[in-house]
C-alpha cells in the first residue's frame, strides 16, 4: 500500500474567562486537560500534538496573551480529526467550553493540509488562522464547515 502524501494540520485557540490557567474558574477544565491529551494520542489517526514537559501546551502564548491558549495537532486525515473532535470524550469536554471560555467572535479553528512527515510551527499556525479570519475558508487556511480536498501531487 502507497503511504499517504499528506496529513491535516489543525490550530485551535480559546479565550479563558479566568486571568490565568490556574484561575480556580478554570480548575474543572484543567482536571480533564491530561485525560483528553492522552485520548487524543491514543487515537485513530493521530500523528502529534503540541506539548511542553508539562505535556499540554498551555504555557505557549503566541498571542501575547495570557489568557489565550492554543492546541496544535497533525491527523492522518480530516476524518480522524472529526471523529476524535465530535465523539466520545472530547465531544462532552467541547459541550462545556462556555464554562471555561469566552467566545471570540471570530475563527478560532484552522485547519490545512501538510506534507506527511513535517511538524507545523506554532509561526505557521498562527498565520493560518490569521488568514481564515480575514479571508475566510480556503484551501491554504479552512474549517470544519468548509472544507477542501487535499492538494493533488504530481506522480502520486
Amino acid at each position: 500500500m502507497q503511504s499517504k502524501a499528506w496529513h491535516l494540520a489543525q490550530i485551535n485557540i480559546a479565550k479563558m474567562i479566568g486571568d490565568t490557567i490556574t484561575d480556580p474558574v478554570m480548575e474543572k477544565f484543567v482536571a480533564q486537560l491530561e485525560e483528553v491529551n492522552s485520548l487524543a494520542e491514543a487515537s485513530p489517526g493521530f500523528v502529534w500534538r503540541l506539548k511542553d514537559e508539562g505535556n499540554n501546551a498551555t504555557n505557549f502564548n503566541p498571542y501575547h496573551d495570557n489568557r489565550i491558549i492554543v492546541n496544535m495537532s497533525v491527523w492522518v486525515s480530516l476524518d480522524h480529526l472529526i471523529k476524535f473532535v465530535y465523539h466520545g470524550r472530547h465531544a462532552e469536554v467541547l459541550r462545556s467550553r462556555r464554562d471555561w471560555f469566552i467566545n471570540f467572535g471570530k475563527p478560532f479553528t484552522a485547519l490545512w493540509y501538510i506534507p506527511a512527515g513535517k511538524i507545523p510551527s506554532i509561526e505557521d499556525a498562527v498565520e493560518r488562522l490569521q488568514s481564515l479570519q480575514d479571508n475566510g475558508p480556503t484551501p491554504f487556511s479552512f474549517d470544519f464547515k468548509t472544507r477542501f480536498p487535499e492538494p493533488e501531487v504530481p506522480g502520486v
